[in-house]
This record gives C-alpha cells, sequence and structure tokens, in this order.
C-alpha cells in the first residue's frame, strides 16, 4: 500500500527527560542550523552550550552572554542532523534530525524538545525499538504500529509542552536511524497508514517481545477488554529466542506473598498453591476463586511474562514460563518470523489485531474536513 498524498506533520518530542538537565551541548551533526531566541535571529550554531538560568536559557556566543525565554536551533536546509549531549547531568550523544527547542521548565531544569518530521520521528522509533537485521515487511508493521501510537496519543504530554516523549513511556526514541537503511524504506511505503477500529477509531497498538505461542487477553492485564485484542494461538514464536524461561523462587517467599496479600494459606489448600498448570492463557493463579491476579505474581517476582506453570521442588517452587512480556497485541518475535516467511506487512497486522483496518490517515482527515466544510455550506 502506498499513502494517497504527501503529508508531512511535525512532531514535537521530549527528550532526555531521565534527566534533570542543566546544562547542554549541541552541534550540527549533518547540515547547518541558526539559533533564534524569541524569535530573533542570533547566529549560526557552532559547538554551543546552553544552560538553566533563572530568567530562562542562557548561552554565550563569542563575548556576548544571551539569556531567552525559548531558543529554537532550525536547521538551514532539510533533513539535517545535530548531536546532542546533557552535560550536568552527563549522558551519552543522542543523535536527532530536524529542530531542537529548549526552554527553561518550572521545574529547574531546561526542557528540550525535537520538532522532527514524523517520517524521521518513526525511524528514529523502529530502530530503537525493533533494531537492526529485521525483514523490511517485519519494519513496514511496525511503522504501522508506531505512526497509529503517535497519532492516537499526540496529547499524552500536552501539559508539558511536548506530544509524546522519547522513553518506553511513549516509544522509545534514542537516536534518528543511523545504522538501518531499510527502515525509512518501510516508512515511506506505508506513509499515512493506520490502523482503525470497526468506528474508524485509530487502535490501541499494543505489542510484546513474544507471546510465548499464546497471545494474551487484554483484560488479562488490564482488567478491560478490547475487541480487537483476543486471546489465540501464534505458532510462529514458539522456537525463537525467548519463547520458554524458568525461575525458581523461595518456597516460604511464594507463600508468604499468597498469605498476606490474598489470603491464601497453606494451612487451607496445601500444596495446591505451589502446583499450577496453566496450558493455555489465564488471568489467575491456580483459580479465580482464590483472587489471586497473575499479573500480580508476574510483578512481585519479576516474571518474563504471566504464561507459567509451577511446581514444587524440596523447598523452592520452579516456574516454567512461556514468552517475554505482557502479551498482548502483537508479538514481535512472530511478526519478525511471520515475515520471513513471506507474509506481507498488512497480513502480519491484520494477523495480531482482529476486525481493524488499514486506512490512510490523511485520506481519510482531508475527506472528513471536506464533508465538514460541505455540511456547513
Amino acid at each position: 500500500m502506498c499513502s494517497w498524498l504527501s503529508f508531512s506533520q511535525e512532531m514535537r518530542i521530549g527528550l532526555i527527560r531521565t534527566l534533570k538537565i542543566r546544562t547542554i551541548s549541541i552541534e550540527a551533526h549533518e547540515g547547518s542550523y541558526s539559533i533564534y531566541g524569541d524569535s530573533t535571529f542570533i547566529g549560526k550554531l557552532g559547538a554551543a552550550k546552553f544552560q538553566l538560568h533563572d530568567q530562562g536559557v542562557k548561552f554565550q556566543q563569542g563575548g556576548t552572554v544571551h539569556v531567552f525565554s525559548k531558543v529554537v536551533i532550525v536547521q538551514d536546509k532539510s533533513n539535517s542532523a545535530l548531536m546532542v549531549k546533557s552535560v550536568t547531568p552527563a549522558s551519552k550523544v543522542h543523535y536527532f534530525r530536524d529542530n531542537l527547542e529548549i526552554t527553561r521548565e518550572s521545574n529547574a531544569q531546561l526542557g528540550v524538545v525535537n520538532l522532527v518530521d514524523m517520517n524521521n520521528y518513526l525511524a528514529g522509533v523502529i530502530e530503537s525499538e525493533g533494531g537492526g537485521g529485521r525483514h523490511v515487511e517485519y519494519y513496514k508493521v511496525q511503522a504501522l504500529m508506531s505512526r497509529t501510537y503517535a497519532l492516537k496519543n499526540e496529547q499524552r504530554h500536552r501539559k508539558e509542552g511536548f506530544s509524546l516523549c522519547d522513553g518506553v513511556h511513549c516509544q522509545a526514541y534514542h537516536n534518528m536511524l543511523r545504522h538501518t537503511p531499510k527502515i525509512a524504506v518501510a516508512v515511506k511505503e506505508t506513509s499515512g497508514e493506520v490502523l482503525v477500529d470497526q468506528q474508524n477509531e485509530l487502535v490501541t497498538t499494543y505489542f510484546s517481545a513474544n507471546c510465548g505461542g499464546q497471545t494474551c487477553d487484554a483484560s488479562y492485564i488490564w482488567n478491560t477488554s478490547v475487541p480487537y485484542l483476543e486471546t489465540f494461538r501464534d505458532t510462529f514464536c514458539i522456537h525463537t529466542r525467548q519463547s520458554t524461561w524458568t525461575k525458581s523462587v523461595g518456597k516460604y517467599a511464594w507463600k508468604k506473598f499468597l498469605e498476606d496479600e490474598y489470603g491464601v494459606s497453606e494451612k487451607k489448600y496445601g500444596d495446591l498453591i505451589y502446583n499450577f498448570n496453566q496450558s493455555q492463557r489465564r488471568a489467575f493463579y491456580i483459580h479465580p476463586s482464590l483472587g489471586v491476579p497473575l499479573r500480580d505474581l508476574r510483578k512481585k517476582f519479576r516474571l518474563k511474562s504471566t504464561y507459567f506453570s509451577t511446581h514444587l521442588e524440596g523447598e523452592n517452587v520452579v516456574l516454567s514460563g512461556n514468552g517475554f512480556g505482557h502479551g498482548v497485541g502483537l508479538c514481535q518475535e512472530g511478526a519478525m518470523n511471520m515475515a520471513k516467511a513471506g507474509y506481507s506487512y498488512d497480513q502480519i497486522a491484520l494477523f495480531y489485531f482482529s476486525r481493524v483496518r488499514i486506512i490512510d490517515y490523511f485520506r481519510s482527515q482531508f475527506f472528513s474536513q471536506k464533508e465538514e466544510l460541505h455540511d456547513s455550506e
């Protein structure tokens, strides 16, 4: 599929949000840039440091010290790139395309926002989330999902002055695309495409590393059913690196947690509390009547998934598990294998998300606006 029309959308992405930045170093990596302070042209960007100041953002150029409420670093030609590094506190070097905005935030730190073209943003996300060496059809699926997510959640950090952040809280965005050219191809060839449900609403594009051979019903994890995310068998991921796992937990710790948190005691239930067979995915440990959500056991004992069985060996509860992650929505390793087997990206997407459609979002928006104008005449 291809986009019906060419559309460029600028995203506002909050960068390096895990640090309380007080000084940041920025210089051109590709192309050249100009600096604007409160909308006034200041000069060309060299290697500059920007510091937190009581009145805003401070930086020195030549012998002149500037303080502005907002600094914008603008590319002189499209598709240029910047090298960005927090100095205080220290961070790794990051690379980002397009433009940057720097402000003083109310909690006494610098706010750094990447003003980035949607396609450049998606390319960086896909490489950060999926890595290199994958089939192009897999990258197309990730592009489809990441674009849907970005558009559905573009107001998530509105109160903080940007759309999405660069962490896994939103979508991992560590750098611009640097090492995998086929990702750019995948983003371009799916340009504008999103997943929508039967009400033409953007879907919630959950994914995990490996579902363990059966996807998980969303209600098992978040107590809310999602019509297009049902549990079903997935044979595409069962022989992959993260399909199985084992872990031992001390009998006393296991017993204490069940009794303290849920009143499920060994005195009342005997060895039953240590022996559990999960041949297909469930929401609760042993039986729903005991009220022990598997997600709580996963969190408490830092398990790779909720898809596991247990048995007692001496003073340990041995867990035999499947999958890595919550298992809801797209299984990444399953999707990778489907792509290798010759399935197209749209077939892969519709395998994991039932009763949904792929549409060109911007074409849909264009005709929707046209209809609204017609109705108002």
